[in-house]
């Protein structure tokens, strides 16, 4: 990992640095539209070609129903089925809290404003399956839409080898009560659920993260539906100073690293003497990974920053605008009304970004490649739309009239003045 200083960055490095734009981009940019175009046209058919290119299975069926889902669901081991629950519970539990009926506000005698809330009709969630199976996914995507009361919720993840898939998946599936699951991964996933197919149902937005391939074609498709945001390759920045355990440091950035070649793993540390002891932690732990290789390559290009001290450390973590943020200190009060850009945050020596992957309770979907700027992660929230109301009453109607008449009539146009001057003359 190189090391930088901070005081010696101009703000071109740092832009650059916070750039997570790769040199093939428009590769994948044509490849993806390809992907696009021919399921658009050729529909299952696409479907089948593309999953067996792609992922070297022959399908016979495009989906997986009930019942077998059922029958995979029961080979889980126990342990994983058990700690699969906890995290349910601890999942729903955050996110049921979410739902909120807001108040009517009268803004003037007469005049009652108000919001309600309703479900997204019909959803479309892409579960990763490609060098790892995220159940965990799947529970941070479901449970909100349940909780919502999405009327339809679509899921598609690759199939594996045997054309099947995962038995952590199928259990979640069970969980969820979800009574089909789409055997179709990548770009291909993401345009069945976009235009629809003989098969695959077309969805009002879609959801979940994935490889460039997948972030790249839920751009693509905004002008035909929603997107819960683009959501990309993972990446941490940890934030240390001298009361971090190095180890501990070295542990995160590695959990990152692990996801994918792609993944960024940031360190901006306030003490020299910390980045030595985690570069060399980072090399034992390296070493006993199963996944070590996918590691290696995201953790040498990734980085380490050095600063003075942790106000400059929040100023380039907000510039970096991480997924996820890890305050490695003891000290990390302080620091929490110094950010401004971050999708998930973890306080102190003892919160790992794992426990946010799985179990805490919050979303780990989350915003990429610097638009936590401007996104939050996936909550309730993403599966609703919020409506406004309005009613006036008489009395409202004469309070509000002239002053809708006076303000229509500045712009000109006197259709909108009549609506309100016919019904004043009507009482």
């Amino acid at each position: 990992m190189k090391i930088y200083n901070y005081r010696d960055l101009t703000q071109q490095k740092i832009e650059q640095l916070c750039s997570r734009q790769a040199e093939d981009d428009d590769l994948i940019f044509s490849r993806v539209e390809t992907i696009l175009s021919t399921v658009k046209s050729d529909g299952d058919n696409a479907l089948f070609s593309f999953t067996e290119q792609f992922d070297k299975v022959k399908l016979n069926t495009l989906f997986i129903g009930k019942s077998e889902l059922q029958a995979l669901a029961e080979a889980i081991p126990l342990a994983v089925k058990n700690a699969i629950d906890i995290a349910y519970q601890n999942i729903y539990t955050f996110h049921a809290a979410q739902l909120q009926t807001e108040a009517k506000i009268e803004t003037m005698p007469g005049v009652t404003c108000w919001r309600e809330a309703r479900a997204i009709a019909k959803v479309g969630l892409y579960i990763p399956g490609g060098t790892a199976v995220l159940p965990s996914t799947f529970l941070m995507l479901g449970i909100p839409a349940q909780i919502a009361g999405c009327k339809e919720i679509v899921v598609c993840s690759p199939p594996q080898s045997d054309g099947k898939i995962n038995t952590y998946i199928a259990y979640v599936a069970t969980l969820l009560n979800i009574e089909k699951v789409y055997l179709v991964g990548g770009a291909q996933a993401v345009a069945a659920m976009a235009y629809g197919t003989t098969t695959i149902p077309k969805v009002d937005k879609i959801f979940g993260p994935g490889n460039r391939y997948v972030t790249e074609a839920k751009k693509q498709v905004q002008n035909t539906l929603a997107i819960d945001m683009p959501a990309g390759p993972s990446e941490v920045l940890v934030v240390a100073d001298d009361t971090a355990n190095p180890s501990f440091i070295a542990a995160d950035l590695l959990a990152q690293a692990e996801h994918g070649t792609d993944s960024q793993a940031i360190l901006v540390a306030t003490s020299a003497q910390m980045i030595s002891k985690t570069i060399s932690a980072i090399e034992k732990q390296l070493l006993d990974l199963p996944r070590k290789d996918i590691a290696a390559k995201a953790i040498a290009n990734s980085y380490i920053i050095y600063a003075e001290n942790l106000t400059e450390a929040m100023d380039f973590s907000n510039s970096y605008a991480p997924e996820h943020l890890i305050l490695a200190t003891e000290n990390f009060k302080p620091l929490i009304p110094l950010i401004i850009n971050a999708g998930s945050v973890f306080l102190g020596n003892l919160t790992p970004e794992s426990a946010g992957d799985y179990a805490s309770g919050t979303n780990h979907t989350l915003p990429t490649s610097g638009f936590a700027k401007a996104f939050s992660g996936v909550s309730v929230d993403s599966f609703l739309k919020k409506i406004t109301f309005q009613h006036l009453t008489a009395n409202g109607l004469n309070n509000i009239g002239p002053t809708v008449e006076v303000l229509a009539t500045a712009e000109g146009l006197q259709a909108h003045r009549n609506a309100i001057t016919i019904r004043l003359k009507e009482m």
